[in-house]
């Protein structure tokens, strides 16, 4: 390796850092609010229709709440209550999709 000539002082590649690291503690603290919260509210549901429709509120404002959190600043917890929501999301269409494939009829109406 050859010295440099020092027409390039320094290093030749850029160095990008985030000014506010996202970190672990967080991601899980957001995936456990976002967890607790479409639990508490799936629960208010008597059959399963009501269960989706009130996933699909909590999910709404879930990530309502997720982009506040990233305009404040904080985007580890905007990260996981964003993950928890779209995963309780996803289970509760599973479930819609699956009542809808089985019974020809749309359950949420």
């Amino acid at each position: 390796m050859r010295a440099p000539s020092g027409l390039f002082p320094g290093s030749s590649r850029p160095t990008y850092r985030e000014p506010h690291p996202a970190g672990a503690g967080p991601l899980l603290a957001g995936l456990g609010a976002g967890a607790v919260w479409l639990t508490l509210f799936g629960a208010l549901g008597r059959d399963l229709a009501g269960y989706a429709w009130w996933t699909i509120g909590a999910a709404v404002s879930a990530w309502a709440v997720a982009l506040v959190l990233t305009v404040i600043g904080d985007r580890g917890t905007a990260v996981g209550v964003a993950l928890a929501s779209g995963l309780g999301l996803s289970v509760a269409m599973a479930f819609v999709a699956g009542r809808w494939i089985t019974t020809q009829d749309w359950p949420l109406w």
